[in-house]
């Protein structure tokens, strides 16, 4: 019975509170200048309110009565309030988004609205006594302050309902930084610090508490925690990987303020989370560049890189542009890429204050009267070759037009260089062209024995060759393929649970192609230290555990995301190689070594050349599978399989396997196939 009672009893006050939320609302509706009208009556009528409240107060009684002068005193209050409370901008102010600022300018306008009451009653001797003014002060800043705090609380309590809760790892200088940036948002609300500073735990800083490292898992539990936000740039790489490593497999999504070096040079703010860099998710450091070999190839001189605007390509023009070359010419056949590339470097160089000339070009590297005309017009020093095909099913795709791009690309651009003096030219490779099983890693190979065989003729162009393994975040890039495979619920898709690559950031390997270019001397073959390769499917695993989410056999709770295996694609193996052979030196650069592996004489590599020329001409793919076959070392038996047009025209699998499509005539076996009918 009682509790019945005591539920009855609490109805209307339930009713007065969703009735004042939902005049609230209402209000906060409104167009700006009708709020502010509305706020201004208000303010008004607290005024009033508290000039009545105040002699009340003192007389301790309601039923006093007010002469001609007091009212008139009253009414001047007023108006001059109004004047005083607009001039102190008390009106400009976001309510909910009221700082201290705001809070000191209710204080003042009260201050002086009293002071003017004060005179008035002064100078009018009006009948009312003289604490009233004090105790007036004292009401009209409960009233009007008091709303305001209160409107502000009640914001804020609605968006920290709705935010996400996060903690932030570092309570220096950044981290901050960081939570006065996140107070003023409605998207995070930061319930704990986090850090490794003994003095600072235990602590309370800008109202929050400093917990230790260790207390993370308990802290996830009982907030309710769904995100880490690092605000430690300052912190040295290594103990950025051991603070990332020790939160892998926790339910809760990690993201990162900038490094130090990107906000001391202006690039960005603390204020810009993002996520883990692709670099911090092999586990492993990059090595700082030489600056004497960054600068070498590129300081002062004319320098051209083709397939400007790819992924390699692009972050070469980035670097180069950095070491002050005398012009930078960007060649790329897409207008699009080449486009955004060149808005990009211009945007870089006016803000980094660099007066360097860029020159975006339209134009294959099949192309060799192209090539001859630029390279000359430009006098052009040095070139970084980077345009190719890379995805590997796509040239087992389309075989013609993947060798065409990789290999005559290759050659008709070296040719242009050594007929024009071009003082050095760099070939970006690939590690798919150690023992290939796909064209496209046998084109690269291929590639790299043309630079080898015109580095023996007699020659001013100082041709070189960096081989590497695959680049984090580049196009195609299996980093980019999870994220959006995560975001988008899974699930994550690996090809087979025992393949592995060599990874390495864009950066880094763009800094060492550059350094290694220096350090040629005519048919280097210079090899990245890749460091030891990585399981796809713990690099997938551990994006999954540090975007929050969980897989089948993890016991925390949060998201499931599935990992798949898709199978091996056309041309692709299990693991990647980097050298060819055994003989490998050192370069005096850690992370680049020079390595000698066979090459046949030029005059056969010509040869070869020839033949392609006439296949790729022909779309002979059998033919040009034969050719790489007979001078790629390791190749092997590679049958076409999969190419399109092939496929569409039955000629697949002839003669020795079933051919798929309609049957060929047996009269033109002979023309297809010359040495086998």
């Amino acid at each position: 019975m009682l509790k019945r009672i005591g539920t009855y009893a609490a109805l209307p006050i339930t009713v007065t509170v969703r009735a004042m939320r939902d005049a609230m609302e209402k209000l906060v509706e409104l167009p700006r200048n009708i709020k502010q009208t509305c706020l201004l009556l208000m303010d008004m009528l607290f005024v009033a309110g508290a000039m009545w409240g105040a002699v009340a107060l003192r007389l301790q009684d309601t039923s006093f009565h007010l002469g001609a002068t007091e009212v008139f005193c009253a009414a001047l209050t007023v108006v001059f309030s109004a004047i005083i409370f607009l001039r102190l901008g008390l009106y400009r102010a976001v309510i909910r988004f009221m700082g201290q600022q705001a809070i000191w300018a209710v204080i003042t306008a009260v201050s002086y609205s009293t002071l003017i009451l004060g005179s008035l009653i002064f100078f009018s001797q009006a009948e009312v006594p003289r604490s009233m003014p004090f105790i007036y002060w004292a009401i009209s800043l409960l009233f009007i302050g008091g709303t305001r705090l209160a409107v502000r609380a009640y914001y804020q309590a609605k968006l920290r309902s709705m935010s996400e809760k996060v903690i932030i790892y570092g309570a220096g200088e950044s981290g901050r930084q960081l939570l006065t940036a996140l107070h003023h948002g409605d998207q995070y609300r930061a319930v704990v610090f986090v850090d490794d500073d003994i003095a600072l735990q235990r602590s309370v800083i800008n109202g929050l508490q400093v917990a230790r490292s260790i207390d993370i898992p308990r802290l996830i539990l009982e907030h309710d925690i769904t995100q880490i936000l690092l605000a430690i740039p300052s912190a040295l790489p290594e103990r950025r990987k051991e603070i990332i490593n020790s939160l892998v497999g926790l339910p809760v999504y990690v993201r990162t303020v900038p490094k130090i070096s990107e906000l001391v040079a202006g690039l960005a703010s603390v204020t810009q989370i993002q996520d883990i860099e692709l670099d911090e998710l092999l586990g492993r450091d990059p090595v700082p560049p030489h600056p004497e070999l960054m600068d070498r190839c590129i300081t002062d001189k004319v320098v051209m890189v083709t397939g400007a605007g790819g992924s390699i390509g692009s972050e070469l023009c980035r670097q180069i542009l950095r070491s002050r070359p005398k012009e930078l010419l960007l060649l790329d056949s897409s207008e699009y890429v080449l486009y955004q590339i060149e808005c990009e470097l211009k945007k870089l160089a006016e803000k980094l204050k660099l007066e360097v000339e860029i020159i975006a070009l339209l134009g294959s590297v099949q192309d060799q009267r192209r090539m001859e005309s630029v390279l000359k017009a430009f006098s052009v020093q040095t070139i970084y070759h980077a345009a190719a095909y890379k995805h590997v099913p796509m040239v087992e795709y389309n075989i013609a037009e993947g060798v065409a791009n990789n290999v005559f690309g290759t050659w008709h651009a070296a040719e242009a260089a050594r007929r024009t003096n071009v003082e050095t030219f760099v070939l970006v490779s690939t590690d798919k062209a150690v023992r290939p099983t796909n064209i496209m890693g046998a084109s690269k190979r291929f590639a790299e024995m043309i630079l080898q065989g015109m580095a023996q003729q007699k020659t001013r162009t100082r041709f070189c060759m960096v081989r590497f393994g695959n680049v984090l975040g580049s196009s195609g890039s299996v980093v980019p393929l999870f994220r959006d495979q995560i975001n988008s619920g899974g699930p994550v898709t690996v090809t087979h649970p025992d393949v592995s690559r060599y990874f390495m950031s864009i950066a880094e390997a763009a800094q060492l192609v550059l350094q290694a270019s220096a350090m040629g001397t005519g048919g280097d073959l210079f090899v990245l230290n890749m460091g030891e390769p990585v399981r796809i499917i713990d690099l997938a695993r551990r994006m999954i555990r540090l975007s929050g989410h969980e897989m089948d056999h993890d016991s925390h709770t949060g998201e499931n995301i599935e990992i798949q295996f898709s199978g091996l694609r056309p041309g692709e193996k299990l693991h990647e190689e980097l050298l060819l052979g055994t003989k490998v030196e050192g370069t005096g650069h850690p992370m680049i070594m020079r390595a000698e592996e066979e090459c046949l004489p030029y005059d056969q590599m010509h040869q070869h050349l020839l033949e392609l020329l006439e296949y790729c001409d022909e779309m002979d793919c059998a033919s040009i599978t034969t050719v790489l076959n007979s001078a790629v070392s390791g190749f092997g038996d590679h049958q076409v399989r999969y190419d399109h047009v092939w496929k569409k025209q039955g000629k697949i699998g002839l003669p020795s396997d079933v051919a798929v499509g309609p049957p060929v005539a047996s009269s033109n076996v002979q023309e297809l196939f010359p040495d086998q009918a």
